[in-house]
């Protein structure tokens, strides 16, 4: 086995080492007695105050998992608590900040200590800081639920071969290979170590066929052409090979990386998209196209995350009274959190489209998406400018006035809103017509607020004509006609 990483976080100073070595005491004697939330925060300190400290880290891990009594779920509401954590942990990354990655990253574990994602970004922190050995461990203590999971066992196996444990990574290279028999690095690899672990050790032992009997390193090509069934791996291979040839050819340009990212995403291997934007980080210097594809990545989960909490929340409200579930959160907690999500997935987006309108000044398309967010997240004055520089484009004339008129009238300018009201329904013409039936709806709306029944009549009957059934228009009109 090779040394230890040599790591590159600060050495605490004596004095720092002596507090972290008290609090350390500290928290060996209240753990003790079961109080876990005041141990864990003092394992967090020593951890904060001395990063690269094995035993710390590992004290701290053993006494997250003993506060919810090794249940391998944390806390019944960590998904409650953790969307924002994992943002930090994200945000982090991004920045290549590894040092906070791994502090926000033990907030997410106070709260479920085997959420996986989170442990495979500390890995990589650590890994980056060159804290090999930690970097082994969180992946080693998040088997502890997914021992057969590909992706954990995938990263797992490539720093046992970083750091020369050559028969820890086959063991781990050969359970990947079970969990997908079509991953063709994984054959590969279960191969090459076991020559590699042969030669470490002065041996000359036999290659070994994989499980699954079929030749190690044959290429998808020629397995298709000698009549084998194309496999989705094969696919994704074959897909994949020529952009990454292309990219060893040209390293700096970044929409190869993108391209690169987009087919793996197509494959449904989101982890490897992200590997592939992050490789093109460095090359690129940074590159911000990348970092945006990064940000729109990070949104996915966050998005399923909201997908499913409107699912439960439905499924929650279709239930009859009787039905009670103590064990699963109330439909008040779904509700904030589906608030939260919601809130939180509107900012991020808000800042990508902030990027490309900065970026892309021509494109008035982003400045229409931006004041659409900053409307929903109720920053009217906000979207109020970026609406106004959206209209300059004709095409988008007719929505950004809609939503000029709609931001107006939130800030109780009724006249302003009303005139922002016409030119939408004046610039929507015949060609949009969703624009042109909210804009005669708002319009009446603002009549009926002003008592001007007639001019309310008369835009609900044209609104009526186009669509009967739009909103309540319908029983609108009989209750506006009997008043006017």
């Amino acid at each position: 086995m090779t040394s230890r990483s040599q790591p590159t976080v600060p050495t605490p100073d004596p004095e720092k080492r002596r507090v972290a070595a008290e609090n350390f005491a500290r928290a060996e004697q209240v753990r003790a007695t079961q109080n876990f939330d005041y141990a864990i925060q003092l394992f967090m300190l020593c951890c904060q105050i001395d990063p690269a400290n094995f035993l710390y880290r590992q004290a701290l891990r053993r006494t997250q998992k003993e506060k919810y009594d090794n249940n391998l779920i944390g806390s019944k509401f960590a998904f409650l608590s953790t969307p924002s954590l994992k943002a930090k942990v994200k945000r982090a990354k991004a920045n290549r900040e590894f040092l906070k990655v791994i502090e926000a990253g033990e907030e997410v574990l106070c709260k479920n200590p085997w959420d996986l994602g989170t442990q495979m970004d500390m890995a990589e922190a650590f890994d980056n800081l060159g804290l090999t050995d930690l970097a082994v461990f969180t992946l080693d203590q998040a088997r502890q639920k997914y021992p057969k999971d590909p992706t954990l066992n995938r990263a797992l196996a490539r720093l046992f071969e970083k750091r020369g444990d050559f028969k820890a990574a086959i063991g781990l290279w050969q359970l990947v290979a079970q969990a997908a028999p079509t991953d063709v690095e994984a054959r590969h690899k279960a191969k090459d170590l076991l020559a590699s672990e042969t030669i470490a050790r002065g041996g000359y032992e036999a290659n070994v066929k994989p499980a699954d009997g079929t030749e190690p390193g044959i290429p998808a090509a020629i397995r298709k052409s000698s009549g084998a069934i194309e496999t989705p791996q094969d696919r994704q291979t074959r897909d994949t090979e020529a952009i990454q040839k292309r990219i060893e050819a040209d390293p700096t340009e970044p929409s190869l990386y993108i391209q690169l990212a987009t087919t793996y995403r197509r494959h449904g291997a989101e982890d490897r998209a992200r590997a592939a934007l992050q490789q093109g980080l460095g090359p690129t210097g940074n590159h911000f196209t990348l970092q945006l594809e990064l940000a729109e990545l990070d949104l996915i989960p966050l998005r399923k995350n909201l997908e499913e909490t409107e699912a439960r929340l439905k499924k929650l409200k279709a239930r009859g009274p009787d039905d009670d579930d103590d064990d699963g959160p109330t439909e008040e907690e779904l509700t904030q959190l589906r608030t939260r999500l919601l809130r939180e997935i509107l900012a991020r987006e808000t800042e990508i489209l902030r990027t490309k309108s900065e970026r892309f000044p021509g494109d008035l398309t982003h400045r229409l998406e931006l004041g659409l967010r900053l409307y929903k997240l109720d920053k009217p004055d906000e979207a109020i400018a970026e609406f106004q520089q959206a209209r300059r484009d004709e095409k988008l004339k007719a929505r950004a006035s809609l939503h000029l008129g709609l931001s107006f009238r939130r800030k109780k300018n009724a006249k302003l809103a009303e005139r922002n009201f016409e030119d939408a329904l004046q610039a929507a013409g015949t060609s949009d017509e969703n624009t042109r039936k909210e804009a005669l709806y708002q319009l009446a709306g603002l009549a009926v607020e002003r008592g001007d029944m007639v001019r309310a009549v008369d835009m609900g009957h044209e609104l009526a004509n186009l669509d009967f059934g739009y909103k309540n228009i319908n029983k609108l009109l009989d209750e506006w006609e009997s008043k006017a």
